[in-house]
């Protein structure tokens, strides 16, 4: 049900893409809508993640320079069934953790040190399970995809916004004011369309990895721990997170209750441990 609610999803944000497109320049504009995506996409596709790992500083590590870290991941790859990740170390006090990179074969796992240190071994190999899960799915394609057409939504969106402003001026009859109105009212609603479709594919994809995490460690329980321990302690310990790259860790590390928990990229951690908690009764790993 996740794959076919993620297929949806991507079917609809392309379906915004090609709307917002057509208001700016009708075939024209569509065209450049695609020409656009497919330009960020294939940037993002093979830079994404060299990107996302200098942002957060992440060292690449040897089973040398942390065994219990490296060592935790080793084994979860090879239950996994996924080429073993380049390993990463973020030296940050919040307590989190991410994937990356575009398919299993060129896959980097990385933890900040706050999360090392707030975990026993089994619950940080819940966690590091949960990670796999996203390789192994294929999620980090996914999320990387619709973050980007979501991206170019937007783009499109300020430019329609623009257009708009500029065009009010020429003329006064009925039809060139609410074909101005009607761009306008596309250009605000599709951005905030496309966010909500994108927080829904990442909140999806994040019950898929639980369910993953669950099978590849084989004690969902631990899992569970970790994410209340995790859900704290981030709070309690912010992280400097880029709003871009929420949506690649395990918690979601901007704090913010309320509205902002409608744009949130993450389903809530009672939920996600409530369906952990499900799988671990029912014995389905």
């Amino acid at each position: 049900m996740n794959t076919v609610k993620t297929a949806l999803l991507m079917a609809l944000l392309t379906i915004l893409l090609i709307l917002i497109g057509g208001a700016i320049g009708g075939r024209g504009g569509m065209t450049m809508a695609f020409l656009l995506a497919g330009g960020m996409n294939f940037f993002s596709y093979w830079f994404s993640d060299k990107i996302v790992l200098s942002m957060y500083g992440a060292r690449p590590i040897e089973e040398q320079d942390n065994p219990r870290f490296y060592g935790i991941v080793r084994h979860l790859a090879g239950r996994a069934g996924v080429p073993m990740p380049k390993v990463y170390v973020i030296q940050d006090d919040s307590p989190n953790a991410f994937a990356t990179g575009r398919n299993p074969e060129h896959a980097a796992v990385a933890a900040t040190t706050g999360i090392m240190r707030l975990l026993t071994d089994e619950e940080l190999a819940g966690v590091m399970a949960h990670e796999l899960g996203h390789v192994k799915n294929r999620d980090i394609l996914i999320s990387t995809l619709a973050a980007t057409f979501a991206g170019a939504i937007t783009y499109l969106a300020h430019m329609a916004q623009w257009g708009a402003m500029v065009g009010g001026g020429r003329g006064d009859d009925d039809e060139a004011g609410g074909g101005m109105f009607g761009m306008l009212f596309m250009a605000i609603l599709a951005p905030i369309a496309a966010m909500l479709v994108q927080m829904a594919i990442s909140r999806s994809r994040e019950f898929s990895a639980d369910a993953a995490g669950a099978h590849i460690s084989g004690n969902p329980l631990s899992l569970a721990r970790a994410l209340q321990k995790l859900e704290l302690g981030s709070q309690q310990i912010p992280m400097a997170a880029n709003a871009a790259t929420a949506h690649m860790f395990i918690v979601n590390p901007l704090t913010g209750g309320g509205m902002m928990s409608l744009f949130s990229t993450h389903p809530p951690i009672p939920e996600r441990v409530h369906r952990l908690e499900d799988i671990s009764r029912n014995h389905d790993y």
